[in-house]
């Protein structure tokens, strides 16, 4: 039986807790592809390991993890518009890439390097077997990405039939 401390210690996996560390530094499913079926289409809510984010799929086709939240005044990210590789802020305009990197502050003069200092929380991903996975850990750490059999020779978005369902 455990102690109400090891179970914290054990089940807890948000940020800054012991299991929330170590599931990082994995590569974690973090959505179906199909739920980012176009580019430049509407951003979806994600909650991984206690975070919440924004999920995008990107001009290019590349995916975009980033937080729910503009580091400006913290508007929702999610009412943002995707368009031209990035994902734009509903309240103010500043647009962010799928790195987290501000590339469009329309506020600022064109010359103006304040865009430079500005970044948002972004995890990386990749698709692989009809999914999009994400690492949350430390960038030094980042570990290869799985090489299940199913990931390399499935080309069809995974299925998960809820047994209950008849």
């Amino acid at each position: 039986m455990l102690k109400p401390e090891e179970n914290e210690l054990l089940t807890r996996v948000g940020p800054g807790t012991a299991g929330g560390a170590l599931f990082r530094r994995y590569w974690q499913p973090a959505l179906l592809s199909e739920e980012l079926p176009e580019a430049d289409g509407p951003p979806l809510r994600v909650r991984i390991l206690g975070e919440d984010l924004i999920a995008f799929r990107a001009t290019d086709g590349s995916i975009g993890l980033v937080d729910a939240f503009c580091p400006h005044r913290r508007a929702p990210m999610f009412f943002g518009r995707n368009e031209d590789c990035g994902l734009r802020c509903v309240y103010h305009g500043w647009k962010f890439d799928t790195t987290g990197k501000c590339v469009d502050m329309p506020s600022e003069p064109p010359d103006s390097l304040f865009k430079e200092k500005v970044s948002i929380p972004a995890y990386p991903t990749f698709e692989a077997g009809g999914m999009v996975w994400a690492y949350m850990g430390p960038a030094d750490a980042i570990p290869p990405k799985p090489d299940y059999e199913w990931l390399r020779s499935v080309d069809a978005p995974v299925r998960i039939e809820d047994p209950r369902v008849v």
